[in-house]
């Protein structure tokens, strides 16, 4: 024998009510004995509530809400049973019924008085037709069915609207029906129940399954299956965690930890009456007969991961007592859950200090303030005499947590998942485990619910893959090129570094896009400009803090001051930030200080490898030397690919104005080249180099050679400046025939040694490594205390989108491998 429960939302329409109905068929015709237990259609229970709460208020409007109920059911006969000779009578049966609700509700009407036990038997009403209705569909597809009203057979008290069941009486009377009627396929209303005075009844919360349970118990039941819209219990809430999956088997403990907080699929009394005679539960999908769905049974089958889910509850106040009256009073505990025992209040999660300073619960937020009331009645003598601090109740919190039998055999299991948690700013207000470490629960904001799940669903049930959310500024030459990079890259990383980028936000100059689900690469620029949302820097930062996704990636990809007030605030919102822009780092050591510190705080990255060059491995190698413990003696580069290019290219021969022309036509320099001779771009650089090998310098420390004459610098307009420079010539054509006589070139070089730090155009000979230097490369030496005789050089590109995009690109990886 099997049990099969049917949802409200298997049964929520006809053609779902048809789908079902073949689904019975499908078992009968195989030679399975089983029996139906069915929920009324999905969202009418909610409608008699409301309907009967509106009568009772004097309203009329009752009357339209009763006319959708009866017009919903009308249409499940007049649809599935048309051409059946029966149609009439059905069709009767169930205006019959109708008629007897709406006389209850007129009742309601006129004595504006709802009591539990009149809400209980109009609750009755949905059930009852959709089992019915059920039943006589099935019919018509030639399965004989019997319609079977639960009220006939589940004996409960009277405590109407969670009515408790008279377990022996209920079973013998199940066992009596069946032994009668053992051939046909029986309907039953779940949900619905009857005192021993007949008197209709209700089970509460997740009643149709409990109905299915407690039959599956009497009839000892091979296996119940719960019918539902999803494929089995899920390692987490598929709404809010995209990578959720279907676990395949889990025990009974699981399967209870999983409902108490929060998993939607099944309800603990259901699990009781089939774990005291040890009677598998499967969760199969309605809408997905196929699949196997979620076996929940006393011996599991071994799962790969030690935890099997990962629940929540959205919506919890915490209450908490304090104070030196707690320690060592052994009466207080059982005081206060005495307290809460009298007024009906349940603590969903309770925690206590060592210390006994303190202590912890958390309880539905409509009770908050009944449970402080109540308490500090209690506890009214102590808060006197100031032994207890008040009450304190906080709310918008949620309540998440890991779950799984395995979870107490694997050490490391806490540390992932604080770990998880930490790296993402998610803050852990109070945290709780039982001893048979089955379950790790804590209380944090609720805002962050959604991204503690997937944090931790990764982790746990992904922890070879893992997703990184970009939001990018700035797309541009190299913003550009960083997401054709990106979008080319994205099938090896997904298949051979177990990693997914997705740009869930995206702003240029004017407009800004957003995507939870990812930006498609593909038009990402149609998109972005058909895009209604104007470009507003706050407005882009407040979406993405709202968006509250892990793994949360700030890339910008400008050059604009005004961007970078807005880091700190990233960074506090646990995001870490990725960029070529060398305005954050390059301006004063208090702000370059704050945003380093910011990061390590609120434990994200803040990487601008690019700022120095492009996508040299500069910074990284001096940290590495650093932090290895090596001694930075001196460090000189050529740091300018346009200037590199300028001075490698000026040879007899040639002047210069025509060699700045030609760079400037080639893109290495800015629109207006002055920008790049000013030699400013390289001080910001040296001076990041020299931040990052720990000394405070500030930008007035650094000494800046001038190279320009003075007309070139007074020319009002880049016309003119290369009129200008043209005059000049003559001027940079002695530098270079002096440097030449010589035997040495020119080269614009920057210089830290010491606490000195410097740019100045120099000639330099063959014996220096920068004399050999070509084309619009970099260059930087480290003589450090191990690399003195030989320095260490690295050379290379500086300058470039596909240089700069590759590493910003390697930076976006890197916080990806730290957050996984």
């Amino acid at each position: 024998m099997k049990v099969l429960k049917f949802g409200g939302s298997s049964v929520a329409t006809p053609e779902r009510i048809l789908h079902v109905a073949r689904i019975i068929k499908s078992y009968a015709d195989a030679g399975e004995r089983f029996t139906v237990v069915v929920s009324a259609m999905g969202g009418m229970t909610d409608l008699l509530i409301e309907m009967s709460r509106i009568a009772a208020s004097g309203n009329k409007a009752y009357k339209g809400k009763l006319e959708f109920f009866s017009a919903k059911h009308k249409a499940v006969i007049n649809e599935l049973i048309q051409d059946d000779a029966r149609h009439p009578d059905i069709l009767q049966e169930i205006i019959e019924g109708q008629e007897e609700l709406g006389n209850l509700l007129h009742g309601l009407f006129l004595t504006r008085d709802l009591t539990p036990r009149t809400m209980d038997y109009i609750q009755s009403f949905g059930e009852r037709a959709s089992a019915f209705m059920l039943s006589e569909v099935v019919k018509s597809l030639g399965t004989p069915a019997r319609f079977l009203n639960a009220r006939e057979l589940v004996l409960t008290n009277d405590k109407y609207g969670a009515a408790k069941v008279y377990i022996d009486e209920t079973y013998a009377n199940i066992r009596a029906y069946y032994e009668q009627y053992p051939d046909e396929v029986s309907i039953v209303t779940g949900f619905i129940a009857a005192t021993r005075d007949g008197i209709t009844t209700t089970l509460g919360r997740g009643g149709s399954d409990y109905t299915a349970s407690l039959f599956g118990a009497a009839l000892s039941a091979e296996e119940i299956q719960i019918w539902t819209d999803v494929s089995g219990v899920m390692t987490a809430d598929p709404r809010k965690v995209r990578q959720a999956f279907p676990v395949s088997s889990m025990s009974y403990q699981e399967a209870l930890e999983m409902s108490h907080f929060g998993a939607k699929v099944i309800y603990p009394p259901t699990v009781i009456p089939a774990l005291a005679q040890e009677i598998p539960i499967r969760i199969k999908n309605t809408f997905e007969p196929e699949a196997v769905g979620t076996l929940i049974s006393a011996d599991p089958e071994p799962f790969g991961s030690p935890v099997k889910g990962i629940s929540s509850i959205p919506d919890i106040a915490l209450i908490t007592l304090e104070g030196s009256g707690l320690f060592g009073a052994s009466s207080f505990a059982a005081r206060l859950f005495a307290v809460l025992a009298r007024e009906h209040l349940n603590a969903i999660l309770i925690t206590q200090g060592s210390s006994e300073h303190s202590i912890s619960f958390a309880i539905r937020p409509e009770d908050a303030e009944r449970a402080r009331t109540a308490i500090e009645e209690e506890f009214e003598l102590e808060m006197g005499a100031k032994l207890i601090d008040p009450v304190k109740v906080d709310l918008n919190l949620a309540v998440i947590a890991a779950i799984g039998d395995n979870m107490k055999s694997q050490p490391g299991i806490s540390g992932k998942f604080f770990q998880a948690l930490g790296k993402n700013g998610i803050n852990v207000i109070v945290t709780a485990q039982g001893s048979s470490e089955r379950n790790i629960s804590v209380v944090i904001r609720k805002e962050d619910e959604a991204k503690a799940l997937t944090a931790v669903h990764d982790v746990f049930f992904l922890s070879k893959f893992y997703t990184l959310n970009l939001f990018v500024v700035g797309v541009g030459l190299v913003g550009g090129t960083l997401l054709r990079q990106i979008q080319e890259q994205a099938a090896y990383l997904r298949d051979n570094q177990y990693v997914e980028i997705r740009v869930v936000g995206l702003s240029n100059t004017t407009k800004m896009l957003f995507d939870p689900e990812g930006i498609s690469l593909d038009d990402w620029k149609t998109r972005l400009q058909a895009s209604p949302d104007l470009a507003n820097l706050q407005g882009f930062v407040d979406r993405m803090k709202a968006m509250n996704l892990p793994n949360s990636v700030f890339v910008d990809n400008t050059a604009y001051e005004g961007i970078v007030p807005y880091y700190p605030e990233i960074l506090r919102s646990a995001i870490s930030i990725s960029t070529p822009n060398k305005v954050a780092v390059s301006g004063s050591y208090a702000d370059y200080l704050n945003l380093k510190q910011l990061a390590d705080q609120y434990s994200v990255k803040f990487f601008y490898e690019t700022n120095v060059g492009a996508g040299l491995p500069l910074l990284t190698t001096l940290n590495d030397l650093i932090n290895s413990g090596d001694r930075i003696l001196r460090i000189e580069g050529v740091l300018s690919g346009s200037l590199s290019f300028i001075f490698n290219s000026f040879t007899a021969g040639k002047r210069f104005s025509e060699i700045v022309g030609e760079a400037r036509e080639r893109g290495y320099t800015e629109p207006d080249p002055r920008l790049d001779l000013s030699g400013k771009d390289v001080a910001r650089k040296l001076l990041i180099l020299a931040r990052e090998s720990r000394l405070a310098l500030e930008p007035s420390d650094l000494e800046l050679e001038n190279i320009l004459p003075q007309p070139c610098l007074d020319a009002p307009t880049v016309d003119a400046f290369m009129a200008a420079l043209a005059e000049q010539d003559d001027y940079f054509e002695d530098l270079r025939a002096e440097a030449e006589a010589e035997g040495k070139v020119l080269r614009f070089i920057a210089t830290l040694e010491g606490e000195r730090a410097f740019i100045s155009l120099q000639k330099l000979g063959p014996d220096s490594p920068f004399y050999q230097l070509s084309g619009s490369d970099n260059m930087v030496v480290f003589t450090t205390g191990r690399y003195q005789e030989r320095p260490l050089v690295v050379k290379g590109p500086g300058a470039g989108a596909e240089v700069t995009a590759a590493g910003v690109f390697a930076e976006i990886l890197r916080i990806g491998y730290y957050l996984s």
